[in-house]
């Protein structure tokens, strides 16, 4: 999988040459390019805003680097353009599954009051958003996506290591525990170190649904209805 990212400010991105995601890289299993926007303007002094028409508060991206960056970048239209945008759709982990059928992804990232939206128009195809809360810039829920992506690329982590993650079957993970076996007075449950793989996967699987209906009344809502949905098949 390929991943550009089009920003103003490249240097937010160090983290994902770090840990699991930079080992991915390195190795070659994901490709993320950064993409500095205003390698792409016209202006002398590099300026990639301007204020809105109409007035109001801060400043608005010009179109004419956008434009050409992404142009240079993705000539053809073979990515899936994103912008990261709080009025977009709600990024979830479902959307993964569905985002990682494109061989490659463009995630925009707004700064400042946005982008002009003619941009938007004529260049991206979906905007998502992280949850519903405002932030300084597109540039950390583009990490966010990133990261959710390049883990489920084959070979960057263990398959087994994905299978019964938070949201798998629309229910939150179970607790887990390492050494030591006793830490503080507070034991590891005994059933963990029975030795019985059904016990601790029964176990498991009640925690789950405990820890979710608690935590996540909405996620247990959803997750009755697909059982109901299942045992009528």
């Amino acid at each position: 999988m390929r991943i550009d990212i089009l920003t103003l400010f490249p240097e937010m991105f160090v983290p994902l040459k770090e840990s699991i995601i930079g080992r991915a890289k390195d190795s070659g299993k994901v490709q993320i390019e950064i993409i500095d926007i205003r390698d792409y303007t016209l202006d002398k002094h590099k300026k990639c805003d301007d204020y809105p028409f109409g007035g109001g508060a801060g400043m608005l991206m010009m179109p004419q680097p956008i434009a050409d960056a992404i142009e240079a970048v993705d000539p053809n239209h073979e990515a899936l353009r994103i912008y990261t945008s709080p009025k977009g759709k709600t990024f979830e982990q479902k959307m993964v599954s569905s985002l990682l059928q494109n061989e490659r992804i463009l995630l925009l990232c707004g700064h400042y009051e946005g982008v002009d939206q003619r941009v938007l128009d004529e260049y991206i195809d979906c905007e998502i958003s992280i949850g519903d809360y405002v932030l300084t810039g597109g540039e950390l829920p583009a990490m966010v996506i990133a990261d959710a992506l390049c883990r489920y690329v084959e070979g960057v982590i263990a398959g087994e290591s994905l299978k019964d993650e938070s949201f798998t079957d629309n229910l939150l993970e179970y607790p887990q525990y390492t050494r030591p076996q006793d830490f503080r007075g507070k034991k590891v449950p005994e059933v963990l170190v029975s030795g019985n793989h059904a016990l601790i996967n029964k176990w498991r699987t009640e925690q789950a649904i405990k820890i979710t209906r608690k935590k996540r009344p909405d996620l247990y809502r959803k997750y009755k209805r697909a059982l109901e949905k299942e045992s009528k098949k």
